[in-house]
């Protein structure tokens, strides 16, 4: 088990990688989508910052929809003084519209200090520095319960043809093979995601990311029909498509692991952040629990990455201590040591994780440099990427439960996103 760091009384505190200012009786809402443990871990980071700096702060989950929470909020004259933006594609938007201020020298001097090139871009807006990416993952990933494979004789595939085959082998031996958190919208753009990348290559996903070429495009027919074949085959899925759209994220993986040989699937997919739902449903990172790459549609497996940007919508000296903080070496080590976390941070030491599995995801990501695709999703505008009841979440969920409506699919992810950017 990870220590933690000796208190008040103990031996000593890991040197400080940078200073912060004493703001006492200065006041910080900070919002985030995060929940639960997630929630629970970052509030361990903001209470190391009110120890350093005197700064009390306040968390409001602000729900899936972080876009609509903080237009509401700024419509009704108070924003919260720190948001973590979940989507880049909201960073551009505020930014635009003027919503987020630029970073102060300090927090750029950390992010130039520990951030490569690539993540410091993602944070910027017209050669501006906005944001922190402070929490971030490897979308790629497929978790599986060991004890399940190793019951039912299946192997790690490395292709789509042969994930396909170990699931069915899988069901037939008379466990369900997959768990999908369908009720999470988000959840299916990353299965998409992971497919096209695969399938047509860096070049095209980065057109269609940037709506260069068309959600009609044949290389979208080609991603939807592959995909189509695991969610048209019902015996595949936990609960079928019925189920798998009323199965929360957190969900899909608990009943992935919850149980052991009991389990109700033998495998989900998501990123590194999953780890923390692992964990939650006792069950062993590299015992219980292993992964795999994403399985290889086309030439190679894809590596598609996300993340959480912090970004100031108030411009305060608290508010710029805490992306100041968020950049630092610290305030990622606070988080690596809770699991279920992983960071960008190129200077943090990977001893930091608490097991080899996290060690494994983080240093293949910090390997990757600016060799990576972000979430396609997230670099929409938000109505189309970012939104539950519409847009990529409206109807990949609408296509979990109708698989075999490739064209009727596109077609209407086309007609949104044709709106929402030119918007």
């Amino acid at each position: 088990m990870q220590r933690r760091p000796p208190g008040p009384g103990g031996s000593s505190r890991p040197a400080q990688s940078v200073e912060l200012p004493r703001l006492d009786g200065q006041k910080l809402k900070v919002t985030a989508v995060w929940t639960g443990t997630e929630q629970k871990n970052f509030t361990k980071v903001l209470e190391e910052f009110t120890r350093r700096t005197g700064v009390r702060t306040e968390f409001v989950p602000s729900g899936d929809d972080m876009a609509a929470f903080i237009g509401s909020k700024i419509a009704g004259g108070d924003p919260p003084d720190v948001a973590m933006l979940p989507q880049v594609g909201v960073l551009h938007e505020f930014a635009k519209k003027g919503w987020v201020k630029p970073l102060s020298a300090a927090a750029e001097g950390q992010l130039a200090k520990n951030y490569s090139k690539g993540w410091q871009e993602l944070g910027s807006y017209e050669g501006k520095r906005y944001g922190v990416y402070y929490k971030v993952s490897n979308k790629s990933l497929i978790w599986y319960n060991t004890k399940l494979f190793d019951d039912a004789g299946a192997k790690e595939p490395a292709t789509w043809r042969e994930f396909l085959a170990q699931a069915q082998l899988i069901a037939d031996w008379g466990v369900t093979p997959v768990s999908v958190g369908g009720a999470d919208g988000w959840t299916l753009t990353d299965w998409f995601e992971n497919v096209y990348l695969s399938q047509a290559g860096p070049e095209k996903y980065d057109q269609l990311a940037q709506h260069k070429i068309k959600w009609t495009d044949p290389s979208v027919r080609s991603a939807l029909t592959t995909l189509g074949t695991l969610f048209g085959k019902r015996d595949l899925l936990a609960g079928g498509g019925e189920g798998a759209l009323n199965t929360a994220f957190p969900d899909s993986v608990t009943q992935t692991f919850a149980g052991g040989a009991k389990a109700k699937a033998a495998m989900v997919f998501e990123g590194d952040f999953a780890a923390a739902n692992v964990a939650d449903a006792r069950a062993g990172l590299g015992t219980d629990a292993k992964v795999f790459p994403f399985p290889a549609v086309g030439a190679k497996s894809p590596v598609v990455t996300g993340g959480d940007v912090g970004v100031a919508l108030k411009n305060s000296r608290a508010a710029q201590a805490l992306l100041t903080f968020l950049a630092s070496t610290d305030a990622s080590r606070i988080w690596a040591q809770q699991g279920g976390y992983v960071s960008a941070n190129k200077n943090l030491d990977l001893g930091a994780y608490p097991n080899p599995v996290l060690r494994k995801i983080a240093s293949a990501l910090i390997a990757a440099g600016d060799d990576f695709r972000f979430d396609m999703s997230d670099q929409a505008p938000a109505s189309f990427g970012g939104k539950p009841g519409q847009g990529e979440w409206k109807y990949l969920q609408d296509f979990l439960i109708n698989p075999k409506d490739v064209a009727g699919a596109q077609r209407k992810l086309e007609a949104d996103a044709a709106k929402a950017y030119q918007d």
